[in-house]
C-alpha cells in the first residue's frame, strides 16, 4: 500500500498517462451521449407518438446491455473483415470511445427522458398558458432541470470511466496507446504487479468519490434553488 502511495504521490508517469487516458475516453464519450441524449430525451418526453411505450421498454432494456456484447458488436463491425473494417480504428481509443458511448447512451437516455418527462408534466399548463412555442417550451423545461440532468450526466461518467469489458475487446489494452485505468488494473493484477493496480484501484475511487460529492453539491443546489 504504501508503494501505492507513493506512485500517486510522485505523479509516476505511467499512472498520470494512464489516467489521463481514462478520463479523455470517458468524457469524450459522455459529451457524445449527452449531445444524443439529451434533445432526443426531451423529444420523447414533450411528445406522445404511436409505439412511444414500445420504445421506452427498448430504452430500459438497453440500459442493462452487457459492455461485452458491445464490445464484441463493435469489434465485428470494425474489424478488417467487418463492414467498417476501412476505417481501421480497432485497437484504438476511438473504438473504446465509440464502445463507451453505446453503453453509457440508454442509461442516459433513460434518466434524461424521465427527468424532463417530470419536468414538463409539473409546468406544461402554465409554459402552454404563455402560448410560447415547443422550442422555447424545451429549451425552459432543460433550462429549469439543469441540476438534474447534470446528475444524469455525471451518473454516466461514474458507468463509463469504471468500464473494463468492451473496451479492453475493442482496444486490446495496448501500452502506452490504449491502456486504461480498469484495463490496467485487471492485466497488472494477474502479473502480480499489485502495488501498481492498488494505485490506480484508489485513484478509480477517488474519482467515484469527487463524483458523488459533485452529485450531492449539485443535489443541495437544485434544493435550494426551489426555495
Amino acid at each position: 500500500l504504501d508503494i501505492a502511495f507513493k506512485l500517486i504521490i510522485s505523479f509516476d508517469p505511467n499512472v498520470i498517462e494512464i489516467v489521463f487516458l481514462s478520463l479523455k475516453v470517458t468524457l469524450l464519450a459522455l459529451v457524445i451521449s449527452c449531445l444524443i441524449s439529451f434533445p432526443l430525451g426531451s423529444l420523447i418526453a414533450t411528445n406522445e407518438f404511436l409505439g412511444k411505450n414500445i420504445l421506452l421498454v427498448l430504452i430500459n432494456s438497453l440500459m442493462s446491455l452487457p459492455p461485452v456484447i458491445v464490445g464484441l458488436f463493435v469489434y465485428m463491425f470494425f474489424s478488417k473483415s467487418g463492414p467498417m473494417g476501412w476505417l481501421e480504428i480497432l485497437y484504438t481509443p476511438k473504438a473504446m470511445i465509440l464502445a463507451q458511448t453505446i453503453i453509457i447512451t440508454p442509461i442516459i437516455l433513460a434518466l434524461a427522458r424521465q427527468v424532463f418527462e417530470d419536468f414538463y408534466h409539473e409546468y406544461k399548463d402554465f409554459l402552454v398558458s404563455l402560448n410560447l412555442s415547443k422550442s422555447k417550451i424545451l429549451l425552459t423545461i432543460i433550462w429549469d432541470a439543469r441540476f438534474s440532468i447534470l446528475t444524469v450526466a455525471l451518473a454516466g461518467f461514474g458507468r463509463g470511466i469504471s468500464e473494463v469489458g468492451a473496451v479492453i475487446i475493442v482496444g486490446g489494452n495496448i501500452n502506452h496507446f490504449t491502456r486504461v485505468i480498469t484495463t490496467s488494473i485487471a492485466l497488472e493484477t494477474s502479473m502480480g504487479n499489485l502495488p501498481f493496480a492498488m494505485a490506480l484501484g484508489l485513484i478509480l475511487l477517488l474519482i467515484a468519490v469527487i463524483i458523488n460529492l459533485i452529485l450531492m453539491s449539485l443535489k443541495m443546489s437544485s434544493n435550494k434553488n426551489e426555495f
